[in-house]
């Protein structure tokens, strides 16, 4: 079983990684191997809607520090990722990424049965972190995006939430959350 993770925090310990770096190292102890990356250290542009991915290519035609991680969400079998929520919204880093998640898409999306060059079956999950202990606040940021990830051809999905940690390691104070990600990646990896 193949693991990416996308983490979409400029820190470089944020709460958002703790909680994907509990998930994969669950993972790991599985057998699943993961690789990670911190969006944030990384140089690249959102989609630049040049629409070569839709006309003379297969993937995204940018050659920068993305490429490489798209063409591993593609291959695996699990995609986690990982965000502050910054103004009621998940990170520009992981926003950034998730736009160039349109060279997925077959040229005839639109009314292809089959929309998507992603293999069917995939798994998401996805963390959020947010300074605002209200969990009514930004509730809207998981439906929204995993609308478009099951268009995408992902089949199951998995929210871990974390609301009122603001500070580096504050995650420490929601171990249900933690062991949520530890449970998540049990039956995961199991399935």
């Amino acid at each position: 079983m193949k693991v990416v993770c996308l983490l979409g925090s400029p820190r470089a310990k944020s709460n958002s990684a703790a909680i994907a770096k509990r998930f994969t190292d669950t993972a790991e102890k599985l057998g699943a191997e993961t690789k990670t990356y911190r969006l944030n250290q990384m140089a690249y542009r959102g989609c630049q809607a040049c629409m070569a991915c839709k006309t003379k290519l297969e993937k995204c035609a940018l050659k920068d520090d993305l490429a490489e991680a798209l063409e591993a969400v593609a291959q695996s079998d699990v995609l986690v990722m990982a965000s502050p929520v910054y103004f009621g919204e998940i990170s520009s880093q992981m926003k950034g990424a998730i736009d160039r998640f349109y060279s997925f898409l077959k040229p005839d999306y639109l009314t292809n049965p089959h929309p998507v060059r992603l293999a069917a079956g995939k798994k998401l999950v996805f963390a959020l972190t947010q300074g605002n202990p209200d969990e009514e606040l930004f509730g809207d940021i998981f439906p929204r995006y995993d609308y478009f990830m099951k268009w995408y051809g992902f089949s199951e999905s998995h929210l871990l939430r974390a609301c009122g940690v603001r500070e580096p390691g504050e995650i420490e104070t929601c171990p249900d959350v933690l062991l949520k990600a530890e449970e998540i990646a049990r039956k995961v990896c199991s399935s």
